[in-house]
């Protein structure tokens, strides 16, 4: 295929050719693509339960969205879920995959005796060619926070350049919800931490000056800054049951796939949500996980809905696990308060595919319209 061209599988309506598309520019390859050309990080997503599990339930539980049906997969990695479609019943299958485990992928579809359905597709989604419009587009596009890694603009670009009117996603719509978290080790861990490098900082500066001469006092709020983003302003991935939380979880940002542009995602728009606590004591931090549910198209709904959940859990958790953002210090909260939250989702600058939240939290007493107290802050997830 030197050429980027291929023969695709004959069928009603099909083109002859599909084109590969280019490969991914070399900063975003280094920064997001290269981990997933490597096998040791697909496995480590398929071997992820709910994950695979509620994929294979979504196509296989609703073989009617399938059968006969142009499906693309973006992001295809080693597949799997073009697989799943091409057994649904999916009379061809475009599977887009940017990095070098298309070379893969196409041994595993080979080895399944999909090939005459699969047709694997090297290059970016925003730069292959199909022959075709599809009547499903299936994706795995969700990161850390939902949104962490921005693939979904991939999805919504296939969905612009290829979905056909009335056609369905998989999943079709996602859901961001936050949750109050109470007392939690590790923060208190991280602000023990930073108070250390206070003291690290003056111990270097004496030293400094002892032993060379040289007075870095004029660095210690830029250091301290450097290890206050670090330590206190940087999510963590956390692994949450239930009782760690403190109170009631609540939708900050619904999406429905057909209708959200890329527009809207880049725009940064405030978002708000309000969560009941349930525990008196002290909240140290927040934390954020999603839902996404697979339910078709209004033309062509599904006839069983499934959901694919990140939320915390006394079982197997997902790969996703939860992002977990401290206050420091805690907030106190008293049984029956509302925690307020005006949020703003930004890209970094220096990376569009890692985050930074801007947050305003309010804690507003039962009844009250005033509010007892407010913190506002930034974190970084990396």
């Amino acid at each position: 295929m030197s050429d980027g061209y291929a023969e695709a599988a004959e069928g009603p309506g099909l083109g002859v050719a599909v084109k590969d598309g280019k490969p991914p520019d070399e900063t975003d390859n280094a920064n997001y693509f290269c981990e997933y050309a490597y096998l040791y990080h697909q496995m480590d997503m398929l071997e992820d339960v709910h994950r695979t599990g509620s994929y294979f339930d979504a196509i296989t539980r609703n073989r009617d969205s399938f059968k006969d049906k142009v499906v693309l997969d973006v992001g295809a990695g080693t597949c799997i879920l073009s697989i799943f479609a091409a057994k649904a019943g999916a009379k061809q299958v475009f599977a887009v995959e940017a990095t070098d485990m298309a070379n893969r992928s196409r041994k595993i579809v080979e080895a399944q005796g999909l090939s005459h359905v699969i047709h694997v597709v090297q290059g970016t989604i925003e730069t292959a060619t199909l022959p075709c419009m599809v009547d499903v587009i299936i994706s795995e596009w969700m990161g850390y926070f939902l949104l962490r890694e921005s693939m979904l603009d991939s999805v919504l670009v296939a969905r612009d350049r290829f979905l056909k009117p009335g056609g369905a996603l998989f999943p079709s719509h996602a859901t961001l919800f936050l949750a109050p978290v109470g007392p939690f080790k590790a923060c208190r861990e991280k602000q023990q931490t930073f108070d250390g490098e206070r003291q690290h900082f003056e111990d270097f500066n004496g030293s400094m000056v002892q032993w060379y001469g040289t007075d870095f006092s004029c660095m210690r709020e830029e250091f301290l800054a450097e290890q206050r983003m670090y330590y206190l302003q940087t999510g963590m991935f956390v692994n949450l049951s239930p009782k760690q939380l403190a109170g009631t979880a609540s939708p900050v940002l619904e999406m429905d796939l057909l209708k959200i542009t890329v527009e809207d995602l880049k725009a940064a728009r405030p978002l708000s949500c309000a969560m009941r606590v349930t525990k008196d004591g002290h909240l140290d931090g927040f934390a954020g996980y999603f839902d996404v549910a697979f339910r078709g198209s209004p033309q062509n709904p599904v006839k069983q809905e499934v959901v694919l959940t990140t939320a915390p859990t006394t079982s197997t958790h997902t790969h996703w696990g939860q992002q977990l953002f401290g206050f420091f210090p805690a907030l106190q909260v008293n049984r029956g308060d509302s925690l307020e939250c005006k949020l703003v989702i930004n890209r970094q600058k220096k990376n569009h595919r890692l985050l930074q939240l801007d947050a305003c939290f309010s804690v507003v007493g039962p009844g009250d319209t005033q509010i007892r107290e407010k913190r506002e802050d930034s974190w970084n997830l990396d």
